[in-house]
């Protein structure tokens, strides 16, 4: 049995046996609901209660007219909708007065999913930015999966901060850049420059680092290259050969002299900032993409509760802010900083508290074990308001 949906379920069937539980539930939208027929069935018991239905004042059992009422608005806005299934919800029901915890769970399931269909969203933009060469995109959808986790964390009532997982978790292998051959290509252009024309480095160092290069070996060049340069060494094809041997690139086979040749015979005319620039396009869309995959993972995790999630979520998002606040630096504009703290016109603390199921339970008679259908002439009002 799927515990959301049991969840949903029992959100509904609450509702729908006791109007009065709408009011401890709102919090929960008509969104937060997995299935599009519960999405229309919560939204049509808001409306009715908004509007002023006649089972809201009616004493006694609640009329059998809040359900087909329910089920007859629902139905404008979905196909299917039965006046079976909503008894269906009814009988799955345990307890009405638990309302707030069913709605806990369906919200938990909702913040899963929301984080999960974002990232989902900056991967496959990244992707696409990664094939045309930009970055604009992927930076937007970033931001916007970070105002996402933000609010989230508001009506959850947590703190949003990135919070690193207890145990690092077990990454799959990073997939090759997009248009890998052109991106290898661009980046020995560029080692190739830089080897002919040291002083260059001065232009990109300040933002530009080994791990940029989507090749190992083109990030180790890089870093002999700076060292080189930094000790004020001269640079050639004999220099960089011995720095690479010192550092045991040669040995354990990172690099071979081949590779060091070819990129030192290989000079071409170019702009060493528009070659640095495009491996840091590359860069920065495989940060992104490599970032959405790790939230997606995280969101993907069931064990993971909602506070968790998008502290660690925030956490994933880290590397690709430290890339960006260097492409930032390279276009010469000041990197953008995300608010860390909620916003002080978030949700009340009456809502937060009962969107995390701590509110107290009713002070009321046990219910019967099973709320059910009554007929008109009970004279007696259940805990768990029946209908007729």
């Amino acid at each position: 049995m799927n515990p959301l949906l049991s969840a949903e379920q029992a959100v509904l069937g609450s509702v729908l046996l006791d109007p009065d539980q709408l009011s401890h539930l709102d919090w929960l939208t008509p969104d937060h609901f997995s299935r599009p027929v519960h999405r229309a069935l919560f939204a049509a018991l808001r409306k009715l209660r908004n509007d002023g239905h006649p089972a809201l004042s009616a004493e006694g059992p609640v009329p059998l007219s809040w359900v087909t009422d329910a089920v007859d608005e629902a139905s404008l806005h979905v196909r299917g909708l039965a006046a079976a299934y909503a008894h269906t919800l009814i009988s799955t029901c345990p307890c009405p007065a638990h309302a707030p915890v069913y709605g806990r769970m369906v919200l938990e399931g909702a913040i899963h999913r929301t984080v999960a269909q974002h990232a989902i969203r900056l991967h496959q933009v990244a992707r696409a930015d990664a094939l045309q060469g930009e970055v604009e995109e992927a930076l937007r959808s970033a931001d916007v999966l970070t105002g996402v986790l933000t609010d989230l964390a508001q009506r959850w009532g947590t703190d949003p901060r990135p919070v690193a997982p207890p145990a690092a978790p077990t990454t799959a292998p990073a997939a090759p850049p997009v248009r890998a051959d052109l991106v290898a290509e661009n980046e020995r252009f560029l080692l190739a420059v830089l080897a002919e024309q040291p002083r260059a480095l001065d232009e990109v160092v300040a933002w530009l680092r080994p791990g940029d290069f989507a090749v190992p070996a083109h990030g180790q060049v890089y870093r002999c290259l700076g060292a080189l340069h930094h000790r004020g060494e001269p640079i050639d094809r004999i220099t960089l050969l011995w720095e690479a041997q010192r550092r045991g690139l040669l040995a354990d086979g990172t690099l071979s002299g081949e590779q060091l040749t070819s990129i030192c015979d290989g000079a071409v005319p170019g702009s060493t900032e528009w070659f640095a620039e495009r491996v840091m396009r590359s860069s920065l869309t495989r940060a992104a993409a490599a970032s959405a995959r790790a939230v997606r993972d995280l969101a993907e995790d069931e064990a993971l509760v909602p506070g968790r999630l998008i502290n660690h979520a925030l956490h994933a998002l880290g590397p690709l802010d430290e890339v960006r606040a260097r492409w930032a630096t390279a276009n010469g504009n000041p990197a953008p900083k995300q608010p860390a703290s909620a916003a002080p016109d978030g949700p009340p603390p009456a809502r937060v508290h009962a969107a995390r199921a701590r509110s107290t339970p009713h002070t009321t008679p046990s219910p019967p074990a099973r709320p059910r259908l009554v007929p008109t002439s009970a004279a007696a009002r259940p805990h768990s308001r029946g209908h007729h």
